[in-house]
């Protein structure tokens, strides 16, 4: 089993903090914000634990936040060249963002430069938020220059940092209810030549629809008009959510449409009974019984048990099909059963419904047993 985050974001990011801080900053007390970071440091999760680390240099650092900030970058030693799938490595710069994100907020200039200095570095996506909420006019106006930044990271803050609902980081309830200023953003950024800036563009979309559902729709039909592939690949991205639902005009706007030609002739899972701590696999065979070709998507909901004894449904994506006229079909996917931090699993009976393009056609039930202990 991988181990956690927070475990991958140990003792030794304020080892180093310390040493990078120490080597710019003589009059700083190593050993004062070693002992005041490593305080109660081991009983938090990640996020907590950067915090907690910002707040300790807040403490051993000069009271000014320009002069704090200017010596945090300098302590961060030039820019290299930041490679994508750097796994825990860029998180040690995790706490600088969180110290402009809780003590630059008087500091506009001083904190504006910090966030497009980190986000080269890491991702200042969590502390451009706090900006966002307390100077949404002055913040959007910088995101407005950094569009053209010639910094491929520059510029994917500006879509990732806008997400009204960002992973990890609190929502953005004025862009929940009016995200014009966001979209303003991303129509500028939806040709970016760079799949990174691109693809954060279709998750800021994807968010905006699940509280817009139209407006991404209106918006995808109109961005699809003499769409390069790039671009469409963004719209297909950002329609996900409403795909995943069955949403009419979004199975439409990628080209899928219901058909009653298209029809689930078999629905097992194997093993059945299933077990927790393993995986399931669920096999759907569809048959095409017109006289055209058909393209096939198809979607698997499973509606998992609860500790209540209620069923909460979760969808899954299965592989695509093109069914030539008379052909049928076989898609598959495993589902694990593995105990995860955002998914606890309850013996029971869970019901497996698999939709092809938008509509339920197939539906069964499958036991799931407890894990049997080994004495």
């Amino acid at each position: 089993m991988a181990a956690a985050l927070k475990d991958q974001f140990g003792a030794a990011v304020i080892e180093r903090i310390a040493d990078e801080v120490a080597a710019v900053h003589p009059a700083f007390d190593r050993q004062r914000f070693v002992t005041d970071a490593h305080d109660g440091f081991d009983a938090l999760e990640l996020m907590p634990r950067a915090r907690h680390i910002a707040r300790a240099l807040r403490r051993a650092l000069p009271e000014d936040f320009p002069q704090a900030i200017g010596i945090l970058l300098a302590s961060l030693g030039p820019h290299g060249p930041r490679r994508e799938g750097e796994g825990m490595s860029a998180f040690r710069h995790l706490p600088h963002v969180l110290f402009v994100a809780e003590f630059g907020l008087e500091h506009f200039e001083a904190a504006m430069h910090a966030q497009h200095d980190l986000t080269r570095r890491f991702t200042a996506e969590f502390s451009i938020r706090a900006y966002l909420e307390r100077h949404p006019k002055a913040t959007l106006a910088v995101l407005e220059r950094w569009v053209d930044d010639p910094d491929v990271h520059v510029r994917r803050l500006v879509s990732e940092g806008t997400r009204p609902r960002l992973p990890w980081a609190a929502r953005l309830p004025a862009f929940q209810r009016d995200p014009r200023p966001v979209l303003a953003l991303l129509e500028r950024l939806r040709d970016d030549p760079e799949p990174y800036v691109r693809r954060s563009v279709a998750n800021n979309l994807n968010d905006i629809g699940k509280d817009h559902p139209q407006l991404l729709i209106d918006t995808a039909r109109r961005w699809l008009q003499d769409a390069p592939p790039a671009r469409r690949a963004v719209v297909t991205h950002a329609l996900r959510s409403l795909l995943k639902q069955g949403h009419a005009d979004a199975l439409a706007l990628t080209g899928i449409r219901p058909s009653d030609a298209l029809v689930v002739t078999a629905l097992r899972v194997d093993p059945d009974p299933a077990v927790i701590g393993a995986s399931m696999k669920i096999h759907c065979t569809v048959h095409n019984r017109g006289p055209d070709a058909a393209d096939v998507r198809a979607d698997l909901h499973v509606h998992f048990v609860k500790a209540s004894g209620a069923r909460r449904a979760k969808v899954f994506r299965m592989p695509s099909l093109s069914l030539a006229p008379g052909a049928h079909g076989t898609v598959v996917r495993t589902i694990g059963l593995h105990q995860m931090s955002t998914r606890t699993h309850h013996p029971g009976e869970h019901r497996v419904e698999v939709a092809i393009n938008g509509v339920v056609a197939a539906r069964m039930t499958v036991q799931v047993l407890a894990a049997c202990r080994t004495i």
